[in-house]
């Protein structure tokens, strides 16, 4: 994994019959096309030059931070998860977050920060250096079986904080600004274990150096699992992208605007904390990240990028087993 840690950098593109035109030309170009492209999505608005001109200013800074919202309390694994964190649930030898943790170093970023609650300690425990075992096992055979979490600490910080009541998803990524400042950054939901050759972070990540603004991870879901996710429309710009204009949380199928569901990873840019401050709770008196980034996709800009790769919903039991049968036959070797 180590000789994939580095970020990749990718020249900046646009869209239509000017992807070819802009491929090879600056950052400052594709900030400027970028605005263009609004004004024709977003015709009505007062001041569409005084838009150029801040995303003219805006800097490019590199992705480095990725946030885990691992507060929830796993009921659908209970009573596995009445004193085992969900994420530390083993998907054979690994718990299910370092697949996650192990994604985001890939993809360069190595600033990890947990949004917990409590019972989570574990999570911390596992990123940490265990002396007693250690030492127990210092020197013999099965001090190899601790290779892949060495690796992991050897390429990463880890940081933690609480959220004090389950509000949301969107309450939990206002709770990690704390750990996250004023810059862009990734997220993870663990419950999906993404399997692909290039891990869907760095696919994501790529798109971010082009674009400069929020991205969520989407898939095509068969009509009957629309409610369970938020669902996004928009129009294709390349193959694979999407500029979104409606998002919808948990439809019914009937009101699902589209097919394309959002999973568990984005790539947000920082601004994104204010406007979640200000919104409203949504469904289930909970205040939604779909919420949110509806706001900022008409402010703004968000994408939608269908990924290349394969997701196991580990959030269901079925899910779980299905990725562990996966991983096993496919990825998994004894030392």
């Amino acid at each position: 994994m180590s000789s994939n840690l580095a970020s990749r950098l990718s020249i900046p593109c646009a869209r239509s019959l000017s992807w070819q035109r802009l491929e090879h030309e600056s950052h400052r170009e594709c900030g400027i096309f970028r605005a263009a492209i609004f004004e024709g999505a977003y015709k009505g608005w007062p001041n569409i030059s005084h838009d150029v001109h801040k995303l003219h200013k805006v800097e490019f800074t590199m992705i480095r931070k990725c946030l885990f919202p691992v507060a929830g309390y796993g009921t659908r694994f209970l009573p596995a998860t009445k004193s085992m964190p969900k994420e530390m649930l083993p998907v054979v030898n690994k718990p299910l977050v370092q697949y996650g943790v192990e994604e985001a170093l890939e993809a360069g970023l190595t600033e990890i920060g947990f949004v917990t609650g409590r019972g989570k300690r574990a999570i911390a425990d596992h990123f940490d250096v265990s002396y007693e075992l250690e030492h127990q096992i210092a020197g013999s055979s099965k001090e190899q079986y601790l290779s892949s979490i060495r690796d992991v600490m050897a390429h990463g910080s880890f940081s933690f904080t609480r959220q004090s009541e389950m509000r949301g998803l969107g309450d939990a990524i206002l709770n990690g600004r704390r750990l996250i400042g004023d810059e862009p950054f990734g997220v993870v939901l663990s419950d999906d274990l993404c399997v692909a050759d290039e891990g869907v972070l760095s696919q994501m990540v790529k798109l971010y150096n082009q674009f400069r603004c929020s991205i969520v991870a989407v898939q095509e879901v068969p009509e009957a699992d629309i409610s369970k996710f938020g669902v996004i429309a928009g129009e294709q710009i390349k193959d694979g992208i999407y500029q979104v204009n409606e998002m919808v949380e948990k439809p019914a199928p009937e009101d699902a605007p589209s097919n394309l569901a959002i999973i568990g990873r984005y790539i947000l840019t920082p601004d994104i904390f204010e406007i979640i401050k200000n919104t409203p709770p949504g469904k289930n008196n909970e205040v939604q990240l779909t919420d949110a980034l509806m706001t900022q996709a008409k402010n703004g800009c968000v994408l939608a990028y269908k990924f290349k790769g394969q997701r196991f919903d580990c959030g269901s039991v079925s899910g779980f087993v299905d990725a562990t049968n996966f991983v096993y036959q496919n990825i998994y070797s004894e030392i």
